[in-house]
């Protein structure tokens, strides 16, 4: 990972001065007397390492990281800028949702306390009818006799008025 940051690091430009950063490498193919700097110029690994920066590179490379740095956290800014937007419209959207919502289940509460009182008073008036009814029972077998009452004095009348 060292490797390919330090190999991406010297492709790039500073765009501000737009000179090139580049890294100074070493004659490699100078044999070494000294069995240190041997162990100096190989990784642990065995491979070989990259050779020491001057401070001008180093200053270079680090404004080039800095500048992207700057860059990335612009970017993220901007990212939460817009998400904290989008969260802002969804929650304002989901408040509105809810304030319609409460005024549909309100007026339907209404109307449903509404039909219980008037499906109240009809039954009342079924209970009153019913035992309103009950005493037309009597009423009724009272019209019974009286019918048979009026049938017999009319066919006794029309006998009388037929007599010649």
């Amino acid at each position: 990972m060292e490797e390919s940051s330090s190999a991406a690091a010297g492709d790039q430009r500073d765009e501000s001065t737009e000179e090139e950063v580049t890294i100074r490498q070493q004659d490699t193919d100078q044999p070494s007397t000294c069995p240190e700097a041997e162990q100096e110029a190989f990784g642990l690994d065995g491979s070989e390492s990259k050779t020491p920066l001057n401070k001008n590179d180093i200053l270079k490379a680090l404004q080039v990281v800095e500048r992207d740095s700057r860059a990335i956290a612009d970017s993220f800014s901007s990212l939460f800028d817009s998400l904290r937007l989008a969260l802002s419209e969804v929650t304002s959207g989901s408040v509105d949702h809810m304030r319609c919502f409460g005024d549909a289940v309100g007026r339907l509460q209404e109307s449903a306390l509404d039909a219980a009182t008037k499906g109240n008073r009809y039954i009342n008036s079924c209970l009153r009818l019913n035992e309103e009814m009950k005493g037309m029972d009597s009423l009724a077998n009272q019209l019974k006799i009286l019918r048979r009452n009026v049938d017999a004095l009319d066919g006794a009348v029309n006998k009388l008025v037929r007599l010649p």
